[in-house]
């Protein structure tokens, strides 16, 4: 037999690749689907315990605690991580350990997230007769309403019923896929309900590069006697050794009221060099209505900005007038690009 492997990267070719092709799109097309049943659940009975939840959780003095076993308990550890890092403190609790000590962890004054698809996990059952002996809010995810979790809960989020992309209906796949949208609405809709910002996302994301692109301009421009300024009368012989010393490739002309009013690149020295040139005063050679940026933009902003512009520098402006001006190396430094 053929061996259907055409070379040692191991892709298919002809028939085995045309079935791994049909297979994907099949799965996909399912979860679509199942995603589509959850929208439309929204508009109906799933609305009224989904606006509970926002409303109880924005309320609690604790925490949320997001407990469950196996692919729900994957879901379920996403949902606290996804939480806490929008401004809702929670944390994840894993159903068999809740019985061994772990439930000493949940206060009376948390609510507690329950995820099961069939609302018959057993191992759910300690944190459950927890929350009903000492009154703790439980939230029910799961697709069965009538299921032992279901009728044990506050409030039910009833999921769709969806068809597994697995074709023997046993693994969770469309499922699992539900349980996560409907965790990521719920934190979103938190997010937004307290008002979360992107510096407030920065304050629980400040590594890697996340964290660089939600710094803002002000943490990271050159200030001062650094900033390449000079005012309108300057003749180019001057502006041209102000631009060089400076070291920014770009130079920002000012008028009176120390508003900015245009800038010279190096792109522009090379359009208007001339026999000349150097005697010229820098309003004849300048750019009118140069980019600019607020100090409070962030970095992932800012480098979009310089990158669509083809621009290497740009400066901060607050009222009119330059206050710093940042180059793309500073935001290669702190790992925005």
């Amino acid at each position: 037999m053929a061996n259907p492997k055409s070379d040692l990267s191991g892709s298919f070719a002809g028939e085995p690749a045309a079935r791994c092709l049909v297979s994907a799109e099949r799965t996909l097309e399912t979860e679509i689907a199942g995603l589509s049943a959850l929208r439309a659940a929204l508009k109906n009975g799933l609305s009224q315990p989904f606006t509970r939840t926002v409303e109880l959780i924005s309320q609690i003095k604790g925490r949320v605690i997001v407990s469950g076993i196996g692919k729900s308990g994957h879901i379920g550890t996403k949902l606290a991580a996804s939480l806490a890092s929008t401004g809702t403190p929670a944390f994840f609790v894993h159903a068999s350990e809740a019985s061994h000590g772990d439930l000493g962890m949940i206060t009376g004054n948390d609510v507690v997230i329950a995820l099961s698809w069939s609302g018959e996990t057993q191992e759910l059952a300690g944190i459950v007769a927890y929350t009903r002996r000492f009154r703790v809010p439980l939230v029910a995810i799961t697709s069965r309403a009538d299921s032992t979790l279901g009728r044990a809960a506050d409030i039910i989020m009833k999921m769709p019923g969806v068809t597994e992309a697995c074709p023997h209906g046993l693994a969770p796949t469309t499922s699992a896929l539900v349980q996560l949208a409907i965790g990521d609405a719920l934190a979103v809709a938190l997010l937004e309900n307290r008002g979360f910002t992107a510096q407030d996302f920065r304050t629980f994301h400040p590594g890697g590069r996340l964290g660089a692109s939600l710094t803002a301009a002000r943490d990271i421009m050159h200030i001062g006697d650094t900033l390449p300024l000079t005012g309108q009368t300057t003749l180019m012989r001057d502006g041209i050794v102000l631009m060089t010393q400076k070291g920014f490739g770009v130079l920002g002309i000012v008028n009176e009221l120390n508003q900015l009013v245009g800038v010279i690149t190096d792109g522009d020295l090379r359009r208007h060099i001339s026999t000349n040139f150097l005697d010229k005063p820098v309003t004849d050679i300048m750019t009118h209505g140069p980019k600019t940026v607020p100090s409070d933009m962030m970095a992932a902003s800012i480098l979009d900005l310089v990158n669509s512009s083809a621009i290497t520098s740009v400066f901060v402006v607050e009222n009119g007038r330059p206050v710093g001006i940042v180059h793309l190396h500073d935001l290669l430094r702190i790992g925005a690009a």
